[in-house]
């Protein structure tokens, strides 16, 4: 999948969210998206995802199934989570009983009779998670998906994504946590790193910060304000 010269803006006199981007992603690869917030990730992964076109430029040899699942659950829905994961399913072709081995691996068995609307962010998460899973994807594209999840979960979310990517499928994920940081042979990408504005010729206006936190600390502080693009000095 390549993407070629590729630009976005939410209106025509808006401003850009992305420049000119390219990108190839191979077969079996892992892709860790970080950047700070608003920075143009979750349209980054919109865009792969097929969601919206691009502005300019061209995205090819898109696979042709993809699983997304978004940062935020559509959970204001007057389901079960059996009935809208049976739904998914017909719609897909796939039977639904996929659904209840999904449920299983992600310790989400207990919600699938519950109404979406009375899911915690966390649950609603793991109903994403499954929908996008539901048929096997040649392009898994998941937005913030370690965040609310519990611990049983966090563990087996990059073990399906191993799963995913030795099949041949490519796999993008956005993650302020940097859970798969030291993935192996994952590839990351900082979107919004700063440079040259094509519009105006100059760069961000950037200060420094001076920010007191404890020893034992320091390195999980330094780790999540690189993921959100800034640029760290450790001293002392």
């Amino acid at each position: 999948m390549r993407l070629s010269e590729v630009c976005f803006r939410y209106s025509r006199r808006g401003p850009w969210v992305l420049r000119d981007v390219e990108l190839t992603l191979r077969p079996g690869s892992v892709v860790e998206v970080t950047g700070r917030n608003g920075a143009g990730k979750s349209t980054l992964l919109r865009l792969l995802a097929g969601i919206v076109p691009p502005s300019r430029g061209t995205i090819s040899e898109r696979p042709r199934t993809v699983g997304y699942a978004p940062d935020v659950f559509p959970a204001d829905q007057p389901f079960t989570v059996t009935a809208y994961l049976t739904h998914l399913a017909r719609i897909r072709g796939v039977r639904s009983g996929a659904i209840g081995p999904l449920a299983a691996r992600l310790d989400a068995t207990p919600l699938l009779e519950r109404r979406l609307g009375d899911l915690s962010k966390g649950s609603a998460q793991k109903v994403g998670l499954i929908q996008a899973l539901l048929t096997p994807p040649g392009l898994l594209i998941l937005d913030e998906p370690f965040a609310g999840l519990d611990a049983q979960t966090r563990r087996e979310l990059p073990e399906i994504i191993g799963e995913i990517a030795a099949g041949g499928g490519t796999i993008v994920v956005s993650d302020h946590q940097n859970r798969l940081e030291n993935f192996p042979g994952a590839d990351h990408w900082l979107v919004g790193a700063g440079g040259v504005d094509a519009e105006t010729g100059r760069g961000p206006r950037q200060v420094v910060i001076e920010v007191l936190v404890d020893a034992e600390r320091a390195e999980e502080v330094e780790r999540k304000l690189r993921a959100d693009g800034h640029t760290t000095r450790r001293t002392g």
